[in-house]
C-alpha cells in the first residue's frame, strides 16, 4: 500500500461518518448516502496519487461527494418529472387508459420526496452525526442491526472490525448491515433528531452504540495504533449531546462519566514508541485530571438522579463507578480491589456477559487471589462467544503465571497472541509468553489484561 493510499484510508476513517451523516440528511437515504460518500473515496484513490494530497483532504472529499449528490438528485428529479408527465397524460380524459404505477412510484409523490439540489448546502442544520446515530438505532431495526450499522456508518469501522466487536463472523455482520440499510430505505425513516419522548425509548440502544464506538477508539481492534482517539472523541461528544437532550436520564450521565474517566488515561496508555502501557504500569501523573473531574461530576449526577427516581445503578453507571475507583487511587497499590470486585458482582447481575466475567476475574484475582479468579474464568470457559477472543487467554495466562504454572501459562498466552486483532497486542502477548516459558527471566508482574 502506498503512502497516498494510507493517507486516503486515514482521512476516510476520520471524515466518512460526518460525510455520510450530512449526505443522509439531504438525500434521505442512508444506504444511498454511503454509496455517494464511497464514490468520493474512490475518486480520491484515483486522483490523489497523481495530483497529490490536497491541503484540506476532508474538504476535498466533502466537495466531491456533494457534487455527486447534486448530480444524482438532478437525475432523479428529471426522471420523476418525466414519469409525472407520463402519468398525467395516461390519466387524461378520453385517454381510455388507467394510470400505471411505476417502480419509482410515480409521479408527484416522488418529486416531492427528492430534495432540490440547492438543499445540499455547506452548513448542516442540527447535529447530523447525532441524527445518523439515531436513525441507525431506529426501532424498525433489530438490536444487533442497530449497533452494527452505527459502528459501520458513524464509527467508520470495517465489517471485520464490527464483527470483532460483536464476537460473531464477518459474514453475519455484513448481512445485518445490508438488511438494515434496506429496511431504513423501505420504511422511509427520516434523518433527524426526534422529540424527547421518542428519544427516551431509544436511549438503551443508542448508549450501547455510543459506548461501542468509544471502545473501538479506546482500544482499537485493527491496525498498528493502540488507540483511535478520533473515534473516542466522537463518542464522547455524542454522549454530551445526549446528556443535554436527556438531562434527567441517569444512564446517559453514567456513560458520559465512564467515557471521560477512561479517556483521562489516553496520554499514559502508550509509550514513546507507541507501545501499549497497561494500567498497572501507567504514570498516573499523565492522566488528564480535568477529564477525571468531569467524569466524577457526571457520575455524581447519575447517582443523584438514580437516588431521586428510585432506580438502581445501570451498567454504565456501575462501570463508571469502577473507573472512578481507579481514578481516585493515587497508585496501583492503593487500588480498592474489594470495592471493584463488588461493583463487578453487581454489573454481572445487571448486564451479564462473558467480557464482564473476564474483567470480574481480574478484580477477584487482586481482591481474593488467582485461584478464586480462575474459578470465575472456568464459569465462562465454554462460552462460544469467547472462542475468538484473545482477552480470555490473556487473563488466564497472567493468573497461571501468578500461580507458578509457567509452562501452561506460556501455552495459553501464545494461543491468545494468535487471536489478538492488532500487531501490537500480538507482540505484547508473545513477549509475556516468552517470559512465562523461562521462569529464570524477569517475569512481568500481574497484569490487568482485560482492562487497559
Amino acid at each position: 500500500m502506498t503512502d497516498v493510499s494510507r493517507t486516503v484510508e486515514a482521512v476516510w476513517r476520520i471524515e466518512s461518518p460526518r460525510l455520510v451523516a450530512g449526505l443522509a440528511r439531504t438525500l434521505r437515504d442512508v444506504g444511498l448516502a454511503e454509496e455517494v460518500a464511497q464514490e468520493a473515496f474512490v475518486a480520491a484513490l484515483e486522483q490523489w496519487p497523481a495530483q497529490g494530497v490536497p491541503d484540506n483532504p476532508g474538504a476535498w472529499l466533502t466537495t466531491v461527494a456533494r457534487r455527486r449528490a447534486v448530480d444524482l438528485v438532478r437525475r432523479e428529479r428529471t426522471r420523476d418529472e418525466k414519469y409525472a408527465r407520463l402519468a398525467a397524460g395516461l390519466a387524461a380524459p378520453g385517454s381510455g387508459t388507467t394510470p400505471v404505477a411505476h417502480p419509482g412510484d410515480g409521479a408527484a409523490a416522488l418529486v416531492g420526496s427528492v430534495p432540490a439540489p440547492d438543499a445540499i448546502v455547506d452548513d448542516p442544520v442540527g447535529d447530523d452525526l447525532l441524527a445518523l446515530v439515531l436513525v441507525a438505532c431506529h426501532p424498525v431495526l433489530p438490536r444487533e442491526s442497530r449497533v452494527a450499522l452505527t459502528l459501520r456508518l458513524v464509527g467508520g469501522l470495517t465489517t471485520d472490525e464490527v464483527a470483532r466487536a460483536f464476537l460473531v463472523p464477518s459474514a453475519t455482520v455484513g448481512q445485518r448491515i445490508s438488511r438494515a440499510k434496506r429496511t431504513l430505505a423501505e420504511a422511509n425513516v427520516p434523518v433527524e433528531v426526534p422529540h424527547a419522548d421518542e428519544l427516551a425509548e431509544r436511549v438503551p440502544a443508542v448508549l450501547e452504540v455510543v459506548y461501542l464506538v468509544f471502545t473501538e477508539g479506546y482500544a482499537a481492534t485493527s491496525g498498528e495504533e493502540w488507540v483511535r482517539r478520533e473515534l473516542a472523541e466522537d463518542a464522547m461528544r455524542l454522549g454530551r449531546v445526549l446528556a443535554g437532550l436527556l438531562p434527567g436520564e441517569p444512564e446517559v450521565h453514567g456513560l458520559v462519566a465512564l467515557m471521560a474517566l477512561q479517556a483521562s488515561r489516553f496520554r499514559a496508555r502508550t509509550g514513546p514508541d507507541g507501545e501499549a502501557v497497561l494500567l498497572q504500569d501507567q504514570d498516573r501523573s499523565r492522566w488528564d485530571r480535568l477529564l477525571v473531574r468531569h467524569g466524577l461530576a457526571a457520575l455524581d449526577r447519575a447517582l443523584a438522579l438514580g437516588t431521586r427516581t428510585g432506580r438502581a445503578l445501570g451498567p454504565y453507571s456501575l462501570q463508571a463507578a469502577i473507573a472512578a475507583c481507579h481514578a481516585r487511587a493515587a497508585s496501583w497499590e492503593d487500588t480498592d480491589w474489594e470495592a471493584i470486585a463488588a461493583l463487578y458482582d453487581a454489573l454481572a447481575t445487571v448486564a451479564p456477559s462473558p467480557v464482564v466475567e473476564l474483567n470480574r476475574a481480574v478484580a477477584v484475582g487482586f481482591a481474593d487471589g488467582p485461584e478464586a479468579a480462575l474459578a470465575v474464568l472456568d464459569g465462562v470457559a465454554d462460552d462460544p462467544r469467547l472462542a475468538r477472543h484473545h482477552l480470555y487467554g490473556a487473563v488466564r495466562g497472567d493468573l497461571l503465571v501468578r500461580l507458578g504454572r509457567h509452562r501452561e501459562a506460556a501455552d495459553v498466552l501464545e494461543r491468545a497472541a494468535a487471536l489478538a486483532p492488532t500487531p501490537r497486542e500480538r507482540r505484547l502477548l508473545r513477549e509475556r509468553a516468552a517470559a512465562a516459558s523461562d521462569p529464570g527471566d524477569d517475569l512481568p508482574g500481574p497484569r490487568p489484561a482485560a482492562r487497559r
